[in-house]
């Protein structure tokens, strides 16, 4: 099963690729809620290079590795990835004054489907807040 989420972000595609493709900034909006963060992220941005994004609870309780093989890039298009036996596609569509972000993936089978969107909504979302707020310049 597909699920897809997706978000508007008021700034130039540029920027919203970057922020999206970028450690530094991977590690500043890659949370699903204020109690988690993204520790460490490393990208190999190319078709065949690889991705990881260390998420941790702040309080220590817990963490995961996100990882995953880049299958396809079109830059400021398109992203796609494999990461264990899912995939996932993220479409980058400019419209007037905001970039549409849609992400769809493999559902996977120990965590409701609406719990999964939900964690996935969040993190959209938190990007979107993160790439706005930034300076332009």
């Amino acid at each position: 099963m597909k699920i897809t989420v997706e978000t508007n972000v008021a700034a130039p595609l540029d920027a919203v690729w970057k922020a999206y493709t970028n450690p530094d900034d991977i590690k500043r909006w890659n949370a699903a809620s204020d109690d988690w963060q993204t520790t460490s992220a490393s990208v190999d941005l190319r078709e065949g290079g690889a991705f990881t994004s260390r998420m941790e609870a702040k309080d220590g309780s817990m963490g995961f590795d996100f990882a995953g093989t880049y299958t396809r890039i079109v830059r400021n298009e398109r992203l796609e990835y494999a990461f264990g036996d899912r995939t996932a596609q993220v479409e980058f569509t400019p419209g007037p004054g905001t970039v549409n972000v849609r992400v769809t993936f493999d559902a996977e089978s120990t965590h409701p489907v609406e719990q999964q969107r939900g964690g996935w909504q969040a993190i959209l979302d938190n990007f979107a807040r993160y790439v706005e707020g930034r300076p332009r310049g």
